[in-house]
């Protein structure tokens, strides 16, 4: 685990580096959701549409940076893959706790379905996704009924969720930068169990695909698989996917794999590939 966590923060200037070089093909038309900066996502239109599915995304970043903006690489990406893709933007801890990011990834759910609607696009094929903290809110969003009804959400138009090194679960050993993170994300004394997508999942029908690492350095293998095992307890259909690029460290993975094709990447070509294979 140690070996894995050096050589996660040891990637970081190569992985910035090629993100820098992204060539921008698509400019995304910008949405804002509420009166705060980060609440608002980019919408991007491929130029060559292969499916009615649409892609909406969670960004990653430890819940206390990113944005939408920040992760333009991965819209390039998935809109040069000929799908229509939504990047969604929250407000970010420490300043902001939570459940401020939960609410607004529901509220930017909502606001993008009916961006959507209103370009007379099909939104009853989406396909939620998220990095790492991206995972545990798209997660949440998906697979809490409790918080669905609560903030008035219907999420009967997902298809799918994709999760890539996703903190699910806050039991069992955790890394110091994820001990660090969750302090920065819930004030002092608040039942983390209310944020915790293992505890918050209710039965859903909605497939989901969990993306780990066993090299991550950042999550823990057993996340992915304690989470898993609480989708089956509840009939829950999911596939837990063990990535197998030599480039499998958590960012590298869960984020970089944009800034790859098909070809080269097996974690990419997975991603897609289980999309297509969504009825």
């Amino acid at each position: 685990m140690m070996k894995d966590s050096i050589r996660e923060s040891l990637s970081y200037w190569s992985l910035y580096g090629k993100m820098l070089r992204v060539k921008k093909e698509y400019k995304p038309q910008t949405v804002s959701f509420g009166k705060h900066k980060h609440q608002y996502f980019l919408y991007y239109e491929p130029k060559n549409l292969i499916s009615d599915k649409v892609i909406l995304w969670v960004h990653g970043g430890g819940w206390n940076a990113g944005t939408p903006k920040m992760f333009d690489f991965v819209g390039q990406c998935i809109a040069k893959n000929g799908y229509r893709f939504v990047s969604l933007g929250y407000r970010l801890s420490p300043k902001n706790k939570y459940p401020c990011q939960i609410e607004d990834v529901y509220a930017g759910y909502k606001a993008a379905v009916e961006f959507l609607d209103g370009k007379g696009i099909d939104t009853g094929r989406m396909i939620v996704s998220g990095p790492s903290a991206g995972a545990h809110l798209a997660s949440i969003l998906c697979y809490s009924g409790r918080i669905q009804e609560e903030l008035e959400v219907d999420v009967s138009n997902v298809i799918g969720f994709i999760g890539a090194g996703g903190p699910y679960t806050f039991f069992g050993k955790q890394s110091f930068s994820v001990r660090l993170l969750l302090n920065q994300l819930f004030a002092k004394g608040y039942d983390r169990v209310r944020g915790e997508p293992y505890s918050l999942m209710t039965k859903s029908p909605i497939p989901m695909l969990l993306i780990q690492s066993r090299h991550d350095g950042l999550i823990a293998y057993s996340c992915a698989e304690h989470f898993r095992e609480k989708a089956e307890s509840l009939g829950n259909k999911c596939e837990l996917y063990d990535v197998v690029d030599k480039r499998n460290t958590h960012s590298w993975y869960t984020a970089g794999m944009f800034l790859e094709t098909r070809e080269t990447n097996q974690c990419l070509d997975k991603f897609f590939s289980w999309i297509e294979d969504i009825p």
